[in-house]
């Protein structure tokens, strides 16, 4: 099926949205990217670039400029509540990186990959999909604007809460997999004077961090809490900025180290985000000539350290099978295919994980503090750590890029 001049709607203009405008017009495409927001969205965690992605990011001519931007930190220590390292690590064990991993800030990427694009593809800022409706021959989309618009097919790129999943997918409201976390990341003053150095904290139930990095004046904070009580996430996560900081705060309330003072700059923070740890599981990702892709068909949640990955391979796979196929309907299914086990391997990723990084019990957090002391003090220790690292570099390769 060639791809030029077919239409394409992508409902948001994050990572995976993006990049696969950039793709499709690569093959031809018009595409069209709405975005809900006013403006390319800044701020946000570091984010990692590992495996298969390093490869897209490369085809792309952007991997120069990626290492560029890259968060250079140089390290990280685990402290304990009076503020003593416990253990330390160089960055890259750290940050569970291994054969040329790129590391830097959401925001970063987010616009260099708009600027990728920003000549050649519409984007409809401050809009959103109210409706959708499919047609013999393509989708009829109403814009929250007021606006209607046909399409040869359209993408929800959209995120965990995906507009475009709840409209053309009705029947998938169980799509969501709450692993019983909140997380909230936000910057905050540099005060402990850290250079390109992570520092984290833990305590049973809860750990809290603050990095720099080479592209910061400031430093980031980052809170990973568990939530009582299965299912409380999902089922009563709060809205309203002011009750997301009311938990933060609850839940660390009493606690050492630079807790206190992460917290009291919560309120006036610019860039506070703040989500439940959730994964999406889903039968299929498509329906007719509607797609999902990234976090919106296959999230594999922050802890995962994938989700940029999964992002920027599935929107090559998902552009690349499109324009190979016979019909939108084939080129889905084929993205859908290729990616699925890719997809499984790193949602894998995420449940196991964060067992390592938020720890339930102070049983738990001695015999972890001492595990880490003892590895410290041991020669060889990177190699040790090596292997922890090895799954994620196992997932995060495990799919063979074919060439479109």
């Amino acid at each position: 099926m060639t791809m030029d001049g077919r239409q394409v709607l992508i409902s948001g203009g994050g990572i995976a949205g993006t990049a696969l405008a950039y793709w499709l017009r690569r093959h031809g495409a018009r595409p069209t990217v709405v975005e809900r927001a006013g403006a390319v969205r800044s701020g946000g965690y570091k984010v990692d670039i590992r495996g298969a992605a390093l490869t897209v990011v490369e085809r792309m001519g952007l991997l120069e400029e990626i290492r560029r931007l890259r968060t250079d930190v140089r390290g990280g220590s685990v402290v304990d509540a009076s503020g003593r390292r416990v253990a330390s690590m160089d960055g890259d064990t750290f940050g569970g990186r291994v054969h040329g991993d790129a590391e830097l800030l959401r925001g970063d990427l987010n616009r260099l990959l708009f600027d990728a694009v920003a000549d050649g593809v519409e984007h409809r800022f401050d809009d959103s999909v109210a409706a959708l409706r499919q047609t013999a021959s393509g989708v009829e989309v109403t814009f929250a604007s007021g606006e209607t618009r046909t399409f040869d097919l359209v993408i929800g790129a959209d995120g965990v809460r995906s507009r475009v999943r709840g409209l053309a997918f009705p029947d998938t409201g169980d799509a969501l997999r709450d692993l019983g976390y909140y997380v909230a990341v936000y910057s905050v003053p540099n005060h402990l004077d850290l250079d390109r150095w992570e520092l984290t904290y833990v305590s049973p139930g809860r750990t809290a961090l603050v990095y720099s990095t080479a592209q910061q004046t400031d430093a980031r904070a980052m809170f990973l809490f568990a939530v009582p009580g299965a299912g409380a996430a999902a089922a009563g996560f709060p809205r309203e900025r002011t009750a997301q900081q009311r938990l933060v705060t609850d839940a660390y309330a009493g606690e050492g180290w630079e807790v206190p003072r992460l917290l009291d700059g919560m309120a006036d923070t610019p860039d506070f985000y703040f989500d439940a740890l959730t994964q999406v599981h889903l039968d299929r990702w498509s329906t007719g000539r509607v797609g999902l892709v990234g976090d919106a068909a296959y999230c594999a949640s922050t802890a995962s350290g994938q989700g940029t990955s999964l992002a920027l391979v599935g929107a090559y796979v998902l552009a690349g099978e499109l324009a190979g196929a016979s019909s939108p309907e084939a080129g889905l299914a084929a993205y859908e295919e290729r990616m699925r086990p890719f997809v499984a391997a790193n949602q894998k990723l995420g449940p196991a994980n964060i067992k390592r990084m938020v720890l339930r019990s102070r049983s738990q957090v001695r015999m972890s503090m001492a595990m880490l002391r003892l590895v410290n003090r041991l020669p060889g220790k990177d190699r040790l750590m090596a292997k922890v690292i090895e799954p994620i570099h196992r997932a995060a390769t495990a799919i063979t890029l074919p060439t479109y």
